[in-house]
C-alpha cells in the first residue's frame, strides 16, 4: 500500500507519499481500507518531531479515518468484511489501509457519505469526553469554545446547542464568526480586537462561562480562570499557546473551579472504547436526526497532505480538511 511517511521531522515537505508494507490486524482488530482521513494539529506536531505515536501504534500520521472493513482479526465480533465504518486512531490514517481496534470503530451515520464521516471521530470523541463526560455541561449553562471555527469548535458549538446550553466562541475573522453564528453560537468574540473575558462576562450578566473548552494552553490560562463562573470547569485540550503558564490558585479556589487536561491518543484501549461507545450512544442519534453535522472545508488527495497541513497551520480553513485516499485496484 501507499502511506504518508515522515523520513525526517520538518516542515510540510517532510511528508512523503511512499510505498510501505500492508498492516496486519492483530487480536481484537480489523483492517480498514481507507477512503478518507482528516488533518488534525496533532499530525502537524508529529511531522515536526514533537508528538510521537504511542508504542505499538502505526508510525504514519492520521488520528481518524473512514473506510470499509476488508479483514477481521481474531477475537472480533459484531463487525464483518464489507462494513462501512469510521474510526478513532492512534495513528495510521494517512494511508490506504490501517489496522483498528474494534472498540474504536463507529458505523456510518444514516444520511452521510463515507468520505464525510472521516471528519467525525476525533472531534466527536474529543468534545463529548471533555465537555460532557468530564466537565458535565448542563442545559442552561454557558460553554466558551476557543477556536470556534475549527473542527473541534464546530462540533462543540453544535453539541452544546443540542443540549440547550448558551455557546460563546472566539475566532479571528468575521467570516469565521459568522459561520459559528450559523451553527448556533450565541456570543461571538474576535480575539484579535476583543477581550473574551469582558465579552463573556457582559453577555452572562457578570456570571462567566460554566465550561471552557481550550485549545491554547499556557497563554490563555489566567484569562480562562478569570472568565470562569463559580463552580466553572476549564477543559484544556491543546497547547497552541505554550506549555507553561502561571496559575492563580486563589482565583481558582474563590470560584470553586476545576481544571482538567486530556488527550485521546495515548489513552488505554479500554478508555478509548468507552468514549467511542458514549459517542455512538449520544452523538450519533443527533447526527442522524439532522441536529449535528460534520463541517468539511475541503478535500485534497492524500498524496497532497503537505498542502493540507500548510492550510491548517495557517488557520486558513473552517471545520475539517479531508485527505482522500486513492482506491486500490483489486
Amino acid at each position: 500500500m501507499y502511506a504518508i511517511t515522515i523520513p525526517e521531522p520538518g516542515g510540510p515537505e517532510a511528508l512523503v507519499w511512499d510505498e510501505v508494507p500492508d498492516p496486519v490486524p492483530g487480536e481484537g482488530e480489523v483492517l480498514v481500507e481507507v477512503v478518507a482521513s482528516a488533518v488534525n494539529r496533532a499530525d502537524i506536531l508529529q511531522r515536526q518531531g514533537h508528538y510521537n505515536p504511542p508504542p505499538g501504534a502505526s508510525v504514519y500520521p492520521g488520528l481518524e479515518c473512514s473506510g470499509r472493513i476488508v479483514e477481521v482479526g481474531p477475537g472480533v465480533s459484531g463487525w464483518s468484511v464489507g462494513d462501512e465504518v469510521c474510526a478513532l486512531l492512534a495513528g495510521g490514517g494517512y494511508a490506504q489501509k490501517v489496522a483498528v481496534p474494534a472498540g474504536q470503530l463507529l458505523p456510518v451515520p444514516e444520511g452521510l457519505d463515507l468520505k464525510q464521516v472521516a471528519a467525525l471521530p476525533e472531534v466527536a470523541c474529543t468534545v463529548w469526553s471533555n465537555v460532557f463526560m468530564i466537565s458535565h455541561l448542563r442545559p442552561g449553562e454557558t460553554l466558551l469554545v476557543h477556536g470556534g471555527s475549527s473542527g473541534i469548535g464546530t462540533m462543540a458549538i453544535q453539541l452544546g446547542k443540542s443540549i440547550g446550553a448558551k455557546v460563546a466562541v472566539t475566532a479571528g475573522t468575521k467570516e469565521k464568526l459568522d459561520f459559528c453564528a450559523e451553527l448556533g453560537a450565541d456570543i461571538l468574540v474576535n480575539y484579535r480586537d476583543q477581550d473574551f473575558v469582558a465579552e463573556v462576562r457582559r453577555a452572562t450578566d457578570g456570571a462567566g462561562a460554566d465550561v471552557i473548552l481550550d485549545n491554547m494552553g499556557a497563554s490563555y490560562l489566567d484569562r480562562n480562570v478569570r472568565a470562569l463562573a463559580v463552580n466553572g470547569r476549564l477543559a484544556i485540550i491543546g497547547m497552541q499557546g505554550g506549555v507553561q503558564g502561571e496559575l492563580n490558585i486563589g482565583a481558582l479556589l474563590g470560584k470553586r473551579a476545576a481544571i482538567s487536561a486530556t488527550s485521546l491518543r495515548a489513552r488505554p484501549l479500554g478508555e478509548k472504547a468507552a468514549i467511542v461507545a458514549a459517542v455512538r450512544e449520544h452523538v450519533w442519534p443527533l447526527i442522524e436526526g439532522g441536529h449535528v453535522r460534520p463541517v468539511v472545508d475541503r478535500e485534497l488527495p492524500m498524496a497532497e497532505a503537505a498542502e493540507a497541513q500548510r492550510l491548517v497551520e495557517a488557520s486558513g480553513h473552517i471545520g475539517k480538511v479531508l485527505l482522500v485516499a486513492p482506491q486500490r485496484r483489486s
